[in-house]
């Protein structure tokens, strides 16, 4: 399922997912918080974890007894993210600064209780994917924020990929069980990338979203000139955890020998001639 907006996202909450209707099944709620030049935002829920991942702007995230903190991020492909992870019960404010705040919002139903969280860049683990594999037509940089390994407590697992132009994502194909958002993002504006969901094919375009469901393959690539950024959240239902140690994904198997020996992948010889008489 794709979803559109095609505009500049208004000041205040766009939603994008509810767990209502046709995207009950996603069990998250997501969304695009805009707030102008010092205007704040208070964040509070008996039910749900909520996430605030800093898209743009500056901000001032003030979390009560455990003091504020002043985030900054210029652009999405150059910075990694601020991310902000809160249990239930607990209530935060934000504070755009002078230039205003771009955040995204995530939310599910967990009462467990854990530890407020700001992740800072330095505590993302960012590694440049695809090397020495495919002839280098994978490469592509994965920002993990949190997972099992750093937060066991939640129900959430997040982050970010870098696609560079011309090159894949998710690939080879792989599907897993729990459902996943991707969001997108593309630079320049004007850029597009493509991907499969299960047998249906999308031309992705920026501020995309984008709606996989259990088991359903999802290998993605971006058109040449454009860097392709996306972010992606995926829930633990209930008994099916996402994570290395309990769930991995599981990639096709008919495209598996492709990462082997590169010399069994095809290519053309230069110079040679293309059109024989």
């Amino acid at each position: 399922m794709q979803i559109h907006h095609k505009t500049p996202f208004n000041w205040g909450y766009t939603p994008l997912i509810t767990r209502s209707g046709a995207t009950a099944d996603m069990l998250m709620e997501f969304g695009v918080l805009r707030l102008a030049p010092d205007e704040t935002f208070e964040a509070y829920s008996k039910t749900d974890e909520a996430v605030f991942l800093l898209a743009g702007g500056d901000a001032i995230i003030n979390v009560g007894q455990d003091g504020s903190r002043e985030i900054s991020r210029p652009n999405l492909f150059d910075h990694s993210p601020w991310c902000l992870s809160i249990p239930s019960h607990r209530q935060i404010t934000i504070g755009a600064g002078e230039e205003g705040a771009e955040f995204y919002y995530c939310a599910t139903k967990n009462t467990n209780q854990f530890d407020l969280k700001l992740y800072t860049p330095e505590d993302c683990r960012s590694e440049f994917r695809g090397e020495r594999t495919l002839r280098e037509t994978s490469t592509r940089i994965v920002r993990t924020i949190f997972d099992d390994i750093n937060h066991p407590d939640s129900n959430l697992v997040i982050g970010e990929v870098i696609g560079v132009p011309g090159k894949w994502s998710g690939y080879p194909p792989h599907h897993h069980p729990q459902p996943e958002i991707s969001h997108y993002r593309f630079l320049p504006g004007q850029g597009f990338g493509l991907m499969a969901v299960g047998d249906t094919p999308y031309i992705i375009q920026d501020k995309d979203t984008i709606l996989i469901r259990e088991g359903e393959i999802h290998p993605q690539v971006t058109a040449p000139g454009y860097a392709m950024w996306y972010l992606w959240v995926i829930r633990h239902p209930e008994g099916a955890r996402y994570g290395p140690a309990t769930n991995t994904p599981l990639f096709i198997d008919d495209h598996l020998w492709a990462i082997g020996d590169e010399n069994t992948i095809w290519r053309p010889e230069k110079g040679a001639a293309q059109n024989p008489v």
